[in-house]
């Protein structure tokens, strides 16, 4: 499996030819839907879901999401599927489980939205704008490092509580290269304490696992 990083919180999944997109925003740039087969979106916020680019999409793209993203597509010619925590889908060869219900705490004047994080082939955990613990194993992390409603203090006790073999920084976007910098040490430092190989792709950059 072949994982590729794009702008801010958008992360390309490979297998044998056939790809999935998670979380497509605003903030991505370039043709990242290009050869996908299936799109999974978190939740609503503009960060991770760009509307007009999935009405330009392919109308054989099938979307996996909440019900609160679900509303927003209603003109979008693909396929869109709601789905929930506790269930699983195939789509493409992969198998997807979903976990969690609602992002994370962000602002007393901003309501809190769906939010659902998705399993890819056991292997992959993606939580999107939450820091949800999916009860299961997870041997590869997509973890956020950079976001309103996150402390790094929090980051890091999430890599300590679900201890992955693998974690990749996603939701980065939002820095700069001194920040960016500084998400490099943190991961790094964590990475020495639990052995693991936790860090940050560089936009554009990949790696394979499995």
């Amino acid at each position: 499996m072949k994982l590729t990083k794009h702008d801010h919180a958008c992360v390309r999944v490979e297998k044998n030819g056939k790809v999935l997109v998670i979380d497509p925003g605003a903030f991505t740039r370039g043709p990242v839907l290009d050869g996908a087969d299936a799109v999974l979106i978190t939740h609503e916020h503009a960060d991770h879901v760009d509307v007009d680019r999935l009405k330009a999409a392919s109308p054989d793209l099938e979307i996996y999401t909440c019900e609160g993203v679900a509303a927003l597509l209603t003109e979008v010619p693909g396929k869109v599927q709601v789905v929930r925590q506790g269930d699983g889908f195939d789509v493409a060869g992969f198998r997807v489980r979903v976990f969690g219900e609602w992002h994370a705490y962000n602002h007393p004047d901003m309501a809190v939205v769906q939010n659902v994080g998705f399993l890819i082939d056991d292997e992959v955990f993606y939580p999107g704008d939450a820091l949800t613990d999916p009860g299961v194993e997870v041997p590869t992390l997509l973890v956020p490092t950079g976001a309103p409603w996150l402390k790094l203090a929090e980051t890091v006790e999430y890599l300590r509580k679900l201890r992955p073999a693998r974690a990749y920084s996603t939701h980065d976007g939002l820095y700069d290269e001194i920040g960016l910098g500084l998400v490099d040490n943190w991961l790094r430092m964590e990475a020495d304490k639990q052995q693991a190989d936790i860090r940050r792709i560089p936009v554009g950059e990949s790696v394979t696992i499995g």
